[in-house]
């Protein structure tokens, strides 16, 4: 049972070919189809990189989540979207990849964990939709979904990435067998992103968002970030408040129009200038290389 129309957008993606029009199922897909869950799936993916103590002590060290705990949040978010709203490879994407390689150039940061990063950004969605969504998602979207990834890390100079959605799961899972570990920078890192979300969600969810952030993380991911364990009864009826909220949906007609971020830092539209942690600014503008501006 679904609403009128619910299917178009999948027949649509259904049409194309993801090897030449991944750019535009990964659209249908991630702003319109699964909109809120790619948002909520890519933030507890983020979360997961904390586990990593390499990557937590980096981040840790820059204080960026701390002290510009919002920029930074709408900054990774705004860097995603320059570089998929135009397509993969174009300009703008460029753009903005050339601009967050000169980011990550000032830090001493291993491929294996930029691979693993990356990975997150795929298997965190997929895992959430694969939960909670209204529908499965289609093969055509995940060999759409791994496209566009693998081209992202390409222009981050990665090499021998995986091309397929279950390549990248199988990295992800190899590197979290072998690295995650609880440390107290993953716990900082974790209680400020929380602040961070609880800041720029509404007003009414604020109180329990702590609560219920953590009743949706698996087990090892709790455990590596150092939360509280939630009562079993509170995840089990958040978890099952999901699933309804999918089942619900399907009787909501197609999104026509493409969901796309609203930064709380920008509310008056940014620049790709704008973009980066505030200390670093001044010298990546002073030579942008080729990059330039987006409202």
């Amino acid at each position: 049972m679904h609403a009128p129309g619910r299917h178009d957008n999948l027949r649509r993606i259904r049409s194309l070919d993801p090897e030449v029009d991944h750019d535009e199922i990964l659209q249908l897909t991630a702003r319109h189809e699964f909109p809120w869950d790619y948002v909520q799936g890519t933030g507890i993916a983020f979360m997961r990189d904390y586990g990593i103590p390499s990557i937590a002590e980096l981040l840790d060290r820059t204080r960026e989540f701390e002290d510009h705990g919002v920029k930074r949040y709408d900054d990774t978010i705004l860097i995603g979207d320059e570089a998929t709203l135009d397509g993969i490879d174009s300009p703008r994407s460029h753009a903005a990849l050339r601009r967050l390689n000169r980011i990550h150039g000032h830090y001493d940061i291993a491929a294996e964990d930029f691979a693993y990063v990356l990975a997150t950004t795929i298997v965190g969605p997929v895992r959430w939709i694969e939960a909670y969504g209204w529908r499965p998602l289609d093969p055509h979207e995940l060999a759409a979904i791994a496209k566009v990834t693998t081209r992202f890390g390409e222009l981050m100079g990665l090499k021998d990435l995986p091309t397929t959605y279950d390549g990248y799961l199988a990295l992800l899972l190899d590197h979290e067998r072998r690295r995650f570990a609880h440390t107290p920078a993953a716990t900082r890192l974790a209680e400020a992103s929380i602040r961070i979300a609880r800041e720029v969600s509404p007003a009414p969810i604020r109180p329990l968002l702590r609560r219920v952030t953590i009743a949706v993380m698996d087990e090892p991911l709790r455990e590596a970030l150092g939360l509280p364990r939630q009562p079993q009864w509170f995840v089990r009826a958040v978890r099952a408040g999901l699933r309804l909220r999918g089942r619900l949906l399907r009787f909501a007609p197609p999104r026509r129009t493409a969901y796309v971020h609203r930064p709380t830092t920008y509310p008056h539209g940014h620049r790709l200038e704008d973009l980066g942690p505030l200390a670093m600014l001044d010298h990546l503008n002073a030579h942008p290389h080729g990059e330039r501006s987006h409202a």
